[in-house]
């Protein structure tokens, strides 16, 4: 027995020590990591910084963290918003839009579509100082949609009944559990109508068009990035060197000095862009070149 252990002590050893020390060596890991492979480069002080919008939109915390972060930041003179998202929930899309508004009357903001650009993060991007897209995007999408759906067949096959008690008409207006009636229809529709009459005029006022054409560059229209150039919802056609090279020429700065992305942040943006991926894979396969 004492044999063995002798054998196996230079592999037994360290699993011990690393067992016994484990928040030790994990510090010590994360240190090494970070700092281990600092070059000259890395201590010039970043002057752009480049926010990734990715995946659905429902909410917005992160984002504003990360752009008052970038707004208070002296040293950063311009933003790259990478976005590749195909919108989400309304209120969280209106508050990126305007946090947008807010940084650029700061500095310089530029998006950058770099995969998809529709509904929400659409809106939330239209105040950036200007809007480029990657060739191969999908643009536009502007319009307001609720759905639910009608279990009332279903629930009865399997014996299952509601009960409600309610005060208010329209309490029960979008419930699943039944058929909506005609007046509950009319009231969502009012809810949606004004919804998409707020998008139409916040795009319309940032992109300087007429609301009036709303159904020429709105409508839920989806376009490639030269249709969207055509009905004026982004500025540029290019890539994201051209993005940047834009961002630049707007902020002032002789050489690109980007902010390092935290390394956590980098790898849940490396998690959703491979989760996107596969999805828009399996819906828009009738697409492939």
């Amino acid at each position: 027995m004492n044999f063995f252990k002798i054998i196996f002590s230079p592999i037994t050893a360290p699993i011990r020590f690393i067992q016994n020390n484990f928040k030790s060596v994990l510090l010590i890991t994360i240190l090494v990591i970070t700092y281990g492979n600092t070059d000259p480069k890395s201590l010039e002080k970043p002057n752009l910084q480049k926010i990734d919008l990715s995946g659905a939109i429902m909410g917005s915390s992160d984002i504003l963290e990360k752009i008052n972060k970038a707004k208070n930041d002296e040293n950063i003179k311009g933003v790259l918003l990478d976005v590749n998202s195909p919108g989400g929930a309304v209120a969280p899309s209106v508050e990126i839009a305007y946090a947008i508004k807010e940084l650029k009357a700061i500095k310089p903001v530029v998006v950058y579509a770099s995969g998809v650009i529709a509904s929400g993060s659409y809106y939330a991007s239209i105040w950036a100082n200007k809007i480029v897209a990657n060739p191969g995007s999908m643009v536009g999408s502007i319009g307001v949609i609720m759905q639910s759906v009608d279990a009332s067949e279903l629930m009865a096959n399997i014996g299952v009944k509601t009960q409600t008690v309610k005060v208010g008409k329209y309490k029960e207006a979008g419930t699943p559990t039944r058929a909506w009636t005609q007046y509950e229809k009319e009231e969502l529709e009012k809810v949606i109508n004004h919804t998409y009459a707020m998008f139409v005029s916040d795009v319309s006022k940032a992109r300087n068009l007429d609301p009036k054409n709303h159904t020429q560059f709105a409508d839920a229209h989806i376009f490639t990035a030269y249709q969207a150039k055509e009905v004026n919802l982004i500025d540029e056609v290019t890539n994201i060197t051209g993005a940047k090279l834009i961002l630049q020429d707007l902020a002032q700065v002789q050489k690109q000095v980007w902010a390092k992305e935290d390394k956590i942040d980098k790898l849940m943006r490396k998690f959703v862009e491979s989760t996107m991926a596969n999805i828009s894979t399996s819906l828009i396969q009738m697409m492939a070149y």
